[in-house]
């Protein structure tokens, strides 16, 4: 499976790191943080050619991207801003509850419905379901959940990018980077 995400600067990272001790009560904490912007299972069909996942090929997903993402439509950056910490208690899929730092980004909002146009979406995750997230830890008590939200603050953080990286599931590693600036 591939997804698009958004690369994330250090000091997510910090502060993702700065919190983890904080968060050995849930099942399972992040060591590393993604922000995904669109997913590409292998059930999902695209509206380019109603080829399935499993049949695209890296050079064959890159060139279907390469249109939506270097349009005059798509902004050449996106502006990002994490600014808070909250928890889904019931996610569509793996262990509840997800604590997760908040980002909020109206032009990735609409990359996203872009691509949703484009490729088709995944249930109860993507289209009018999504909610740009960076996932801390998982799987736990609500009441954790709860209490580590309610005494937890940060400073919102704010960051611009200018080019997407195409994660490869299989590999664990990025596969590509498309830039955003490439019209």
């Amino acid at each position: 499976m591939f997804s698009v995400n958004v690369p994330l600067p250090s000091h997510v990272s910090r502060l993702a790191t700065s919190l983890h001790a904080d968060l050995m009560s849930f099942d399972s904490r992040r060591e590393r943080q993604t922000l995904v912007l669109k997913r590409f299972e292998a059930d999902t069909t695209n509206g380019y050619n109603k080829q399935t996942s499993t049949d695209i090929s890296l050079p064959v997903l890159r060139e279907q991207l390469r249109p939506i993402l270097t349009s005059t439509a798509t902004p050449n950056q996106i502006e990002l801003s994490v600014t808070g910490i909250d928890f889904f208690e019931n996610p569509p899929g793996g262990t509840a509850p997800v604590v997760y730092l908040v980002v909020e980004s109206q032009s990735l909002m609409t990359l996203h419905t872009q691509l949703c146009k484009s490729f088709d979406t995944i249930r109860d995750l993507e289209g009018s379901n999504y909610i740009p997230h960076i996932t801390l830890a998982r799987g736990g008590d609500i009441a954790d959940a709860t209490q580590f939200i309610e005494y937890q603050s940060i400073d919102p953080i704010t960051w611009t990018v200018s080019s997407l990286h195409i994660w490869d599931s299989r590999y664990r590693e990025n596969a590509a980077t498309i830039s955003l600036s490439a019209r």
